[in-house]
This record gives structure tokens, C-alpha cells and sequence, in this order.
């Protein structure tokens, strides 16, 4: 009876972390809303070529820590005439790149601790170094071809009429009243938010991890590792369904963050659990993409298109990437030696962070 007790306990303790984890990423995404949504907003309406706008993706979903946000903004432009759908491509590519700087700042809460924060990092980044690939393989086909805009555009044409459903996210019904109540406390002080939400960020990952590992040790571990995480299919499927549930490719990823951290799973079985997130965070956008283009507006077809391309973009990288074995080896041993590096020098996070997500975007921009 005491042991239940104590399981009980553990549980809602770890759904309490849970959720001040799930609050803390909401007040880092509205901080850098707050601060940087007008200047990433202006950059995608400056956006002259596809080198800018994969770069101003990136940028801009760094920014403001959200694909969906600038996915919107992207499709607002193509709804008005102000970018093409070739054009809007390079942009959504850049997001999907933007969107991972999230799980990798949530790795820098184990910082503290040499051995956790080399797992963290390294779980964290093999999101990165695939969509870097990705980008690498895919961008210079479709400008040269069209290889995702056309099929894109095809997919439209023909399931416009089919119709869809708009999906209400349990998660963000929970933590954006919290959230915003907690910005609005804080006067919408964009830096005040940031340093609330890093701060809520480090608690929650200290006791988070502490959880974990008391929980799931033990046939809850075994249960993880047989099942969910059992093969690469199911950690694939469970990562698209979660992030569907959810509707956010940032908490699929971060929260598996501390798993690794803690060493109850590995960079190889977190892999596919992230590709899975990157399908997911497309399939809300192309539901709501259907239910709107049914009434055959110009602005309605075009975020379908874009949605289109978004999830054609991570099925191709997938494809192209994951499904071979010697190229599959390559982000993962990327990750790994990044892992090994902070492990000797723990500033080198940090730099990756701000250089590859913010100064090197921003400098190639204005550059090109």
C-alpha cells in the first residue's frame, strides 16, 4: 500500500513538472514572439531569392520559436500575391531548421551535469543535423526542378475539395491560459517573459530528470524500450501521433530531451521518434488546409500547397536520408561527436546555438 502511495506521489509530482516544463516552453516561444515576431515578419516580406528565404526561415523561426507562426506568415504572403509557392518553399525548409532550436536549448538545462548534458546535446541535435541534411539534399532540387513545389501543387489540385477538421490542441488549451496569464503579469516585457521562462525551464528539468528516472526504471522501463521505443516504426509513429496530439513539434522533441539526458534512452531510438515529429507538425496544418480549401479561395489553396509541400519535404528527407543505412549513420554520429566536444568545452553549446540559428542566418540575409 505504501509503494502505490509512493508511485502516486512520483506521478503527480512528474504531471506538476510536467506541466511547468510545458509552461516554460510556452513563455520562451511568447518571449521571443514579443520580441522578434515584427522583425521576422519583415524579413519573409523582403525575401528576393530562395538562398534569402531559407535563411530568413531559419532566422525567422528562431526568433520567435514557432514553424507554425512563420509557416502562417509564408502563406499570408502567397495568399496576397507577395511570394510564390517556389518561393514559399525554401522558407518552410528554413523553418523546419528554426524549429529544432528549441529541444536544444532545452538540452543547455542539464549543463550543469558534464556526462547528462553530453547525452542532452547529443539527443537534441540529431533533429538538427538531419534537417541540415535534408536542406543540404533537397533545396538545390527544388530550385533547379521543383521537386517539392510541383508535387505540392498536384496534391491540391486534386484533394482541395476533399475537406478536413480543425484539431484542438489538450495541451495548449491547458498551458496558453497559464502562459499568457504569467505575460500579462509581467507587463508583455519580452525579456522579462525569456528570463521567467528559462528559469521555470532549469527547475523543471532538474526534477524532471530525477522523476524519470525513478519511474521508469523497472518494467515501466522495459514497457519504454519494448514498445514505444521498440523499434524505429513504432518510436516513428508514436513521435507523429504525440505531436498531432499536441500540435507542436518543439514539445514532442524537448521532452524526450531529458530522457536522453538521463540515459534511459539512446540517440539512435530518439532518431526516428523526431522524424516522426517533423510528419506530425505537418498533418494539423494540412487538416485545416483541407477544411479551408474546400471553398476554393486563393489564400485557402495556397496554405494547403504549403502545407503540402512542408510534409513532402520531411518524407523526402526520410526517404532519402533515414531509409539508408550508411547515410542514416551520419547525423547520428554528428550528434554524438557533438556530444563529445561539450563534453570538453561546454561553451561550444552555446556558440552552436547562437551561431548556426542567429548571427550565421543573419549575416548570409543581408549578405545575399
Amino acid at each position: 500500500m505504501a509503494q502505490r502511495q509512493q508511485i502516486a506521489l512520483r506521478v503527480a509530482a512528474l504531471i506538476g513538472v510536467l506541466l511547468l516544463f510545458f509552461v516554460s516552453l510556452e513563455l520562451m516561444g511568447g518571449a521571443f514572439k514579443l520580441m522578434g515576431k515584427g522583425f521576422a515578419e519583415t524579413l519573409l516580406e523582403t525575401t528576393a531569392n530562395p538562398f534569402v528565404g531559407l535563411f530568413a526561415g531559419i532566422l525567422a523561426t528562431s526568433l520567435v520559436q514557432s514553424s507554425s507562426t512563420v509557416t502562417s506568415l509564408t502563406v499570408a504572403l502567397v495568399a496576397t500575391g507577395n511570394l510564390t509557392i517556389p518561393g514559399a518553399v525554401p522558407i518552410i525548409m528554413g523553418a523546419n531548421i528554426g524549429t529544432t532550436v528549441t529541444n536544444t536549448i532545452v538540452s543547455l538545462g542539464h549543463i550543469t551535469r558534464p556526462e547528462e548534458f553530453k547525452r542532452a546535446i547529443a539527443g537534441a541535435t540529431v533533429h538538427d543535423f538531419f534537417n541540415f541534411m535534408a536542406v543540404m539534399l533537397l533545396f538545390p532540387l527544388e530550385v533547379l526542378f521543383g521537386f517539392i513545389s510541383t508535387p505540392a501543387e498536384a496534391m491540391t489540385a486534386a484533394l482541395a475539395g476533399v475537406g478536413g477538421t480543425n484539431l484542438l490542441s489538450p495541451l495548449q488549451f491547458i498551458t496558453k491560459p497559464i502562459s499568457g496569464l504569467v505575460i500579462d503579469l509581467l507587463g508583455q516585457n519580452g525579456i522579462a517573459v525569456l528570463v521567467t521562462g528559462l528559469a521555470a525551464l532549469f527547475i523543471a528539468l532538474r526534477y524532471l530528470v530525477v522523476l524519470l528516472k525513478s519511474l521508469v526504471m523497472g518494467k515501466s522501463e522495459v514497457f519504454l524500450h519494448k514498445y514505444i521505443f521498440g523499434s524505429p516504426a513504432a518510436a516513428m509513429l508514436c513521435g507523429m501521433v504525440l505531436t498531432v496530439m499536441v500540435q507542436s513539434s518543439s514539445v514532442t522533441t524537448s521532452v524526450a530531451v531529458p530522457l536522453v539526458g538521463a540515459g534511459i534512452l539512446s540517440v539512435r531510438q530518439i532518431f526516428p521518434y523526431t522524424l516522426g515529429a517533423n510528419v506530425g507538425t505537418t498533418i494539423t496544418g494540412m487538416l485545416a488546409g483541407l477544411t479551408l480549401a474546400g471553398s476554393g479561395e486563393v489564400g485557402a489553396t495556397a496554405g494547403l500547397t504549403v502545407a503540402f509541400a512542408h510534409l513532402l519535404f520531411n518524407l523526402f528527407g526520410i526517404l532519402f536520408i533515414y531509409v539508408i543505412k550508411p547515410i542514416r549513420e551520419i547525423p547520428i554520429r554528428a550528434a554524438e561527436w557533438l556530444g563529445e566536444l561539450t563534453l570538453k568545452n561546454r561553451t561550444a553549446a552555446l556558440a552552436y546555438i547562437v551561431v548556426l540559428f542567429f548571427l550565421l542566418p543573419l549575416l548570409l540575409v543581408f549578405v545575399t
